[in-house]
């Protein structure tokens, strides 16, 4: 297999995981946008953009984009609205990490759902941060160079 195979290969997989992230964070963004509306929270649309951009952030993302919501609803509507906009929060990822993301993955990079939940898991536990920062571009890596070999088309 020649060099040109192996970028060839690797870009594409890593293409399909760039768009499976970019509809992730669209959709989360949407889901933020959505909530902070709907508890009156102020400036819901820039929260809503600053949390689809964190969704490009792996783990760190999701918590720094409850930060600004967060305390404006604290300031806005006392620690009612910040408890309100918690319970989004842990609404969206619950839904994002346990179904939107393995769905995504699977339709996009032909990941596994089984496969995009335990490996950064896993990853994460003998890898720290890192073993999760990596592990989805790798598996859509692993699972492009899987599909080649077998000769089933991407």
């Amino acid at each position: 297999m020649e060099i040109r195979e192996h970028f060839r290969i690797t870009g594409t997989a890593l293409k399909s995981w760039l768009i499976a992230q970019a509809y992730d964070a669209l959709v989360v963004g949407l889901f933020w946008l959505v909530g902070l509306l709907l508890l009156g929270i102020p400036f819901a649309p820039l929260w809503a953009l600053l949390g689809a951009l964190f969704q490009f952030v792996p783990h760190v993302g999701t918590i720094l984009a409850l930060v600004g919501p967060a305390v404006t609803g604290a300031i806005s509507g006392g620690l009612e609205h910040m408890l309100y906009v918690m319970i989004l929060y842990a609404l969206i990822i619950t839904i994002d990490g346990f179904l939107l993301q393995p769905y995504l993955m699977r339709r996009t990079a032909r990941i596994p759902i089984w496969a995009s939940i335990l490996v950064p898991l896993l990853l994460g536990i003998f890898l720290n941060v890192w073993g999760v920062v990596l592990a989805v571009p790798l598996l859509a890596v692993i699972y492009a160079y899987r599909s080649r070999f077998r000769g089933t088309p991407r």
